[in-house]
């Protein structure tokens, strides 16, 4: 599995943290180990234009996600086929005040938005409702299953 992470946000972050998350993120969803994803982290600036270009809304967002060959979900008998997953963008300074409104740690955020975005890149939604339940669900397994694999660690 490939995954590039570039930070370019000038906030210190713990990438290694971030890039185990995608792996564990990854292997829970049964996506072929050739898959590749880039993770990129950016100021709020850079972030808002992004933000404006692909989303027509105006202000920095906390993630987004731009897939490529649309890979989704394997399961037990069938992984997904190797290729480009995608990328995510992430806005440490908009996760940090994202975090103190929800009362954890910044890295945390980071965390939850990582899941967030791979989770977008194959093909999750929330726009309704059960697909807000089942996106949420996906993304709480992959975050306590992750948990509980660093405490391991």
């Amino acid at each position: 599995m490939s995954i590039e992470l570039n930070n370019e946000s000038g906030v210190q972050v713990d990438d290694a943290a971030l890039q185990r998350l995608a792996i564990y993120a990854l292997d829970h969803l049964r996506v072929h180990a050739d898959a590749d994803l880039a993770i990129l982290l950016v100021d709020e600036a850079a972030m808002e234009q992004l933000h404006v270009q692909w989303m027509d809304e105006p202000g920095p967002t906390d993630v987004l996600s731009f897939p490529m060959d649309e890979l989704r979900p394997g399961n037990e008998e069938d992984i997904t086929p190797p290729g480009l997953l995608g990328d995510i963008v992430l806005c440490p300074q908009v996760a940090v005040a994202q975090a103190e409104q929800a009362g954890h740690g910044a890295m945390d955020e980071l965390l939850l938005l990582t899941a967030h975005g791979i989770l977008h890149l194959l093909g999750f939604d929330h726009a309704e409702p059960d697909d807000e339940r089942e996106m949420f669900e996906v993304q709480r397994d992959i975050l306590v299953g992750f948990t509980l694999a660093e405490r391991r660690r």
